[in-house]
């Protein structure tokens, strides 16, 4: 084995390992957000959907210059400062006891994604060939699911003693991935050339396609960031206990280890990425329309089973095309402004939502929030099929070198 192909090979293995420690700490902590302020200490959905758009705004909208200044520093530094903040921001929304503390903890916790979240996705694309990124995407995903059921199932446990440890387990694994980058992750430069901050935003804003692509992605997030808001808010009400709220990740874990690689081999073979793409989002929104009427527990698990499946089919054809689009020169200012999406999407879904849920109980209509949902994903999908329409994103073919 070459010398490359060894470090590409350990590389992906400290991805993984990194990425779980990741992953759980934020579950941990954030799926209980919602049932500890607005059930727990009965604040408006409103408040909350304010603070987690904050965070999604700030974390997701700044990505970009999170990305140029990786592209600029490498992205060691980036990673480890970013994730000793988000561990501040965690410690800080364990004793939050008014608005504006959890307000502050989430644009903490939010900063630190900014300072590592670009670098991390551009060295997936740095340490991976082509033609087996998708895969490699799938694989993550799978991971992902898995780390956030554990993640949930160990905050919800500790939730019946306090909220203050469910933070700390969140902050000590921040720590712990903070330690093990510093230790273990090489000095890379994530871009094929060093990079000028404002050169690399010049790329990506002068790509009218890849902005275009990014940007209708607002639609898509607001539905996929429910599942932070909405959906515990929901299977709370519906169960009538937290502790139900495992479950939902249960489920997500459940069906990406049995489905997600499957017809990630299945579906590259025989469709292109934007039909998967546009399926997924089918289903996740069709699955949204009916929540609100639903007061049956193992229905709504099933229509959750059913968001998650549209879930899985999406994320990987979305993470692929996005990569796929960007360019190699600045591959961290386009990873941060990839974010942008999120950003837009994350701080209207949220906010949005939980204004909805307000209102829906005030007007006592509980499926306003849903219904306007899964409108919005119709009109996204809609978006999406005129954008692909008018220009076909065209696959590269690679060879076992890796040249196109």
């Amino acid at each position: 084995m070459s010398s490359v192909s060894q470090a590409r090979s350990l590389g992906k293995y400290f991805l993984f390992i990194d990425n779980m420690l990741v992953v759980m700490g934020f579950y941990i902590v954030f799926p209980l957000i919602s049932i500890r302020f607005v059930d727990q200490l009965g604040w408006a959905a409103l408040l909350v959907g304010i603070a987690l758009g904050l965070r999604q705004f700030i974390q997701q909208g700044l990505g970009i210059f999170g990305g140029a200044f990786a592209d600029k520093l490498g992205a060691k530094p980036m990673i480890i400062t970013g994730m000793l903040m988000r561990a501040l921001g965690f410690i800080c929304m364990g004793i939050a006891d008014e608005p504006w503390l959890l307000w502050l903890s989430c644009i903490l916790s939010a900063l630190g994604g900014t300072l590592f979240d670009p670098p991390r996705t551009a060295l997936v694309i740095k340490l991976t060939r082509p033609w087996e990124r998708g895969r490699f995407y799938s694989l993550l995903m799978i991971q992902d699911s898995t780390c956030a059921m554990v993640g949930a199932l160990l905050g919800s446990w500790l939730l019946q003693y306090n909220f203050e440890l469910v933070c700390l387990a969140g902050a000590v694994l921040f720590v712990f991935a903070a330690i093990f980058n510093a230790w273990l992750l090489p000095a890379y430069r994530i871009s094929m050339v060093q990079t000028s901050m404002l050169e690399g935003l010049r790329r990506v804003l002068y790509d009218q396609r890849f902005v275009t692509y990014v940007l209708t992605l607002t639609g898509y997030y607001m539905l996929s960031v429910q599942v932070m808001l909405m959906l515990p808010i929901r299977v709370n009400e519906v169960a009538g206990q937290p502790a139900a709220i495992r479950w939902t990740y249960a489920i997500e874990a459940a069906l990406s280890l049995s489905l997600l690689y499957p017809i990630a081999r299945w579906s590259e073979k025989r469709f292109r990425l934007e039909t998967r793409f546009m399926v997924g989002l089918t289903i996740m929104l069709l699955s949204l329309f009916p929540i609100g009427m639903i007061h049956n527990l193992q229905v709504l698990f099933f229509l959750i089973g059913m968001f998650y499946t549209g879930s899985i089919i999406a994320e990987p054809a979305r993470e692929t095309l996005g990569a796929s689009l960007a360019d190699n020169r600045a591959r961290g200012s386009y990873m941060g402004f990839s974010r942008i999406g999120l950003a837009f999407g994350g701080a209207i879904g949220y906010s949005g939502g939980g204004w909805l849920y307000d209102m829906g109980n005030k007007l006592d209509i509980p499926q306003l929030p849903w219904f306007m949902l899964g409108l919005i994903g119709l009109i996204t999908l809609l978006g999406f099929y005129r954008q692909f329409q008018q220009r076909p994103i065209k696959p590269m073919m690679f060879n076992r070198s890796g040249r196109s």
